[in-house]
């Protein structure tokens, strides 16, 4: 079973698939960067900021990369 099939099966019993989505990855955003999560999920990182933003997440000034120099 692929994701899009949980989707489509999931969407057709009635359950509201993207409100749920985004609920888990304000939850996400809130534990680690926007940016990190972005990457982890293949999302958009413009997209993963704005939720990250809504849900009140103190990475704002995360700055990504090997800071070990």
């Amino acid at each position: 079973m692929t994701a899009g099939t949980l989707e489509l099966r999931l969407r057709h019993l009635g359950f509201p698939t993207q409100r749920g989505r985004a609920a888990a990855i304000r939850h996400l955003v809130l534990q680690a960067p926007a940016p990190v999560v972005a990457r982890m999920l293949g999302y958009n990182a413009d997209t993963t900021a704005r939720l990250a933003e809504e849900a009140g997440g103190t990475w704002l000034h995360y700055a990504p990369g090997d800071h070990s120099r």
